[in-house]
């Protein structure tokens, strides 16, 4: 790392000094670019109020995107190219330098100050070595304190002989990772590593699975993937729209920031439930109910009853108009009706055919008599009342939710459509105790909601976005697996999670059964091995687990050079945990104290005793309020420096069979960045021990 002499006192001499000229003369760069957008004028080139509004909006979007976030670094890196590149190389001049930031910055002239990291000019600060220098000479690495440079850390990439940071882990990179969490997420622009930056970089043509466990930045990977696909394919992307999914609206706030901080501010996101709120969740399953709602072969029971609605006619239609009456016969109608289910279109398209295939019989006979029907006559005689009433008698209307209730209520009609399909034992179980006299009245639960949601694509095609990333997808059932890739059939999908950390009855047994349940088979599995976050000591302990819960899974190597606090101590009683807590809360940054969500009331009526402030998942920490009291149903996805992990064998108790326990457990295990202290009062599960 470098700093300069105290005797230096010329800018010119002094490389820091100079760094820090540019950084400022960077953030006045982007005031000037703000201020240009600011002092648009839209009145005489808008056409109307409309075309105002759309305007206003967008502008207000680039403002929005061209904030300068003080404590935020303008650019984290250099490099410094040794040539003026061909046309298959990197943009540059001999002797020209870049600032990688996380967003583009130019001067008034419009020459870059900064360059987006996303650009192919930034690609090789993520990607260059000694081994493949990609035309490098020299890559620098900045420190920063609050938004200021202190530091800054050089590689001679280009020079065999030099024995720079090359040769070891960067100590700025390792500051960076290891820096203090309050707050939110925040982005990994300045520490993206070569095997992140490859998924992060895929086309959008593509899916990629990444299987990789705690500490290994999917959730990063994933969201920077999606700024890239936003600057590499913003049109299209534009058009057809993007969504993150997450597991509940506690990791939603708290990853929420990261892509604004990125200059990206229209990306949805939402969780699996938000996505087929087709009713009110009032109700909840047992697992054994819901393990049978959410099985792929629910599809194909959904399929028999939407499709049995049909109905083969049994009588002619007779169109009358002026005079002449033109009669379709029932054979006729019935090979109409064959042909549009052998189309395998969906149900609702398929009804608003028949109306359109009744009419064109009807004009051929009319054309057959000498008359010369056009396309208005047709229309008039698809509306025409007894083709109608025709239509609503063969192919009858189909609301989703009602008949959704039908089958979770009416034994005969769920045997029906579920023969050889699901057992006895399974109809059973799915079947409502007391039924509900109403779609209003009935207590859905979430498995319900799905079901719903997988009847209403039957009827009418579920409207698909440009890309979707799905994370901590290990947890999905089946059919939620097909309600996330109903929105991405025509795009493309992002899937994040750990085979390790899935802990519902139902959770992903692999992910080449998931990507098929998802509708996208062909996609690329990556695995990330590298763990950046949990310190050494911690994933050490974890990975005791993974023989029982995920044999065969490659175990996170941390590359973290600080072991971290690691601690395990038998305590009396919920006052020594919250004693416990307060040691940790001397330390910088963040604390989590985590526990089974039994023990929630009593952990927190202790701390009120101490006089303890906490949050909830969720809330967001501040330099006065740092501990989190994290219940460890909702743990996943959520980090903190410090984490006390309170009663692992009430953890593993409080799930419904071991196994899914001590899953659990392993994700509660894995939260902290700096340091865990284990508490217990009970024995330690054997698997620990």
């Amino acid at each position: 790392m470098s700093t300069p002499p105290s005797s230096r006192t010329s800018v010119d001499d002094d490389p820091l000094a100079r760094e820090r000229g540019h950084l400022a003369s960077s953030r006045a760069a982007l005031r000037a670019m703000r201020e240009d957008v600011e002092s648009l004028d839209i009145s005489d080139v808008t056409a109307n109020w409309v075309n105002a509004q759309i305007l206003e909006r967008q502008i207000g979007e680039r403002i929005k995107a061209l904030a300068d976030l003080s404590e935020t670094p303008l650019f984290f890196g250099r490099l410094d190219y040794l040539h003026a590149p061909g046309a298959d190389r990197a943009e540059g001049a001999e002797g020209e330098k870049f600032y990688i930031g996380r967003r583009h910055v130019h001067d008034g002239d419009g020459d870059p100050m900064v360059i987006d990291w996303r650009a192919p000019v930034s690609q090789p600060f993520y990607r260059a070595s000694k081994k493949d220098p990609m035309d490098v000479g020299l890559r620098r690495r900045f420190g920063y304190t609050r938004g200021d440079i202190t530091a800054y850390e050089d590689e001679h990439l280009s020079d065999p002989q030099d024995p720079s940071v090359a040769a070891a882990t960067s100590k700025l990179l390792q500051q960076e990772i290891e820096r203090p969490r309050v707050g939110p997420m925040r982005d990994i622009v300045a520490t993206i590593q070569p095997e992140q930056d490859e998924i992060v970089r895929s086309g959008l043509g593509g899916t990629v699975c990444v299987q990789g466990g705690p500490g290994t930045g999917k959730t990063a990977v994933g969201l920077h993937r999606v700024a890239y696909l936003l600057y590499a394919h913003r049109e299209r992307l534009a058009r057809t729209g993007t969504l993150v999914i997450g597991p509940n609206k506690s990791f939603l706030h708290y990853i929420e920031q990261v892509l604004p901080a990125l200059g990206e501010l229209t990306v949805r996101q939402g969780t699996v439930d938000d996505l087929v709120a087709h009713v009110e969740v009032r109700g909840e399953d047992d697992a054994a109910a819901a393990l049978v709602k959410g099985d792929a072969r629910m599809a194909r029971v959904l399929r028999r009853a939407v499709y049995a609605q049909v109905r083969m006619p049994s009588e002619p239609v007779v169109v009358v108009r002026g005079s002449r009456r033109w009669r379709v016969a029932a054979y006729e109608l019935e090979e109409m009706v064959r042909e549009l289910l052998g189309r395998d279109i969906r149900y609702g398209a398929a009804r608003e055919a028949l109306p359109q295939r009744i009419a064109h019989a009807v004009l051929v006979q009319m054309e057959r008599s000498g008359e010369a029907p056009d396309d208005r006559v047709q229309d008039a005689v698809a509306r025409n009342s007894a083709v109608k009433a025709a239509v609503k008698e063969v192919w009858p209307v189909v609301d989703p939710a009602k008949l959704v209730l039908r089958l979770l209520t009416d034994a005969e009609f769920l045997a029906e459509h579920a023969e050889g399909v699901l057992s006895e034992q399974e109809q059973k179980t799915i079947l409502a105790v007391k039924p509900a006299r109403s779609v209003k009245a009935a207590r859905w639960s979430a498995a319900d909601a799905v079901l719903i949601d997988e009847a209403r694509d039957l009827v009418e095609r579920t409207h698909s976005l440009g890309h979707v990333v799905l994370d901590e997808a290990q947890d999905l059932s089946p059919m939620q697996y097909r309600a996330v890739g109903r929105r991405c059939t025509t795009g493309s999908a992002t899937v994040l999670g750990d085979l390790a950390q899935g802990t519902t009855p139902w959770a992903t047994r692999s992910w080449e059964e998931a990507l098929g349940h998802l509708g996208k088979a062909d996609a690329v599995v990556e695995e990330l091995t590298a763990g950046f976050r949990v310190p050494t000591d911690v994933i050490v302990y974890a990975s005791r687990l993974l023989p029982h819960i995920a044999p065969g899974l490659t175990p996170v190597a941390s590359v973290r050079e600080n072991p971290g606090f690691f601690d395990v101590r038998e305590v009396a009683d919920t006052a020594d945990v919250v004693a416990a807590c307060e040691e940790l809360l001397r330390n910088e940054g963040s604390t989590g104290l985590i526990a089974a969500d039994a023990r929630i009331p009593a952990l927190a009526e202790a701390l009120a005793a101490a006089g303890v402030p906490w949050l909830a998942p969720g809330e967001e920490t501040t330099a006065e309020t740092r501990l989190t009291l994290v219940p460890a149903s909702l743990a996943k996805g959520l980090e903190y420096d410090y984490v006390v992990l309170d009663e692992p064998q009430a953890v593993v108790d409080g799930e419904p069979d071991e196994r899914t326990g001590l899953r659990r457990l392993y994700v509660a295990l894995t939260r902290a960045v700096s340091g865990l202290l284990v508490t217990h009062t009970a024995p330690l599960p054997r698997q620990l021990t």
